[in-house]
């Protein structure tokens, strides 16, 4: 019979199970720690699931909004295969954001509009707009409905 025996040392021991640790956590950390498969939190740019009204509520939340349970409007909309001066500036703030609608040229999404209840510096209605193609967003906005100028940004909750 063989037996090995090998002399640890506690710093270098201690020190490994530390590193370890660390490393796991940062692991859980970018990869979002499991948690629910149907939830949307994360990066705006996302390839974030939305095919179910849930899934999207779920989005807007993790953002750090908060919206009323079901949209006030969904619609069908293409997008254009030739972008106008306004939809290219639409597209640079959802470049911006992490999306790029310029890969959906000429395809018809779903868009999806939200009452948004907290946003921190708006007086009047605010709405968040979530463009969604094949389940995924792949464009959104917060804007006011302000008849006296209103603005529209990115989804993102402001810093303020």
């Amino acid at each position: 019979m063989l037996f090995m025996t090998a002399k640890l040392d506690k710093r270098k021991v201690i020190g490994g199970a530390l590193t370890l640790l660390v490393l796991v956590a940062l692991a859980v950390l970018l990869l979002g720690g499991g948690g629910d498969k149907n939830a949307a939190a994360g990066p705006v740019g996302a390839n974030t699931a939305a095919r179910t009204n849930e899934q999207r509520v779920a989005y807007l939340g993790g953002l750090g909004w908060e919206v009323a349970t079901d949209p006030i409007d969904t619609q069908t909309v293409t997008i254009p295969k030739d972008f106008s001066q306004i939809y290219a500036d639409y597209n640079d703030l959802q470049k911006a954001q992490g999306f790029d609608l310029k890969k959906y040229a000429g395809l018809e999404a779903t868009r999806y509009t939200y009452e948004i209840k907290n946003h921190p510096t708006a007086t009047g209605k605010v709405v968040a707009d979530m463009i969604v193609y094949r389940g995924k967003v792949i464009a959104a906005d917060v804007q006011s409905l302000s008849a006296d100028g209103g603005f529209m940004e990115g989804v993102a909750f402001p810093k303020l």
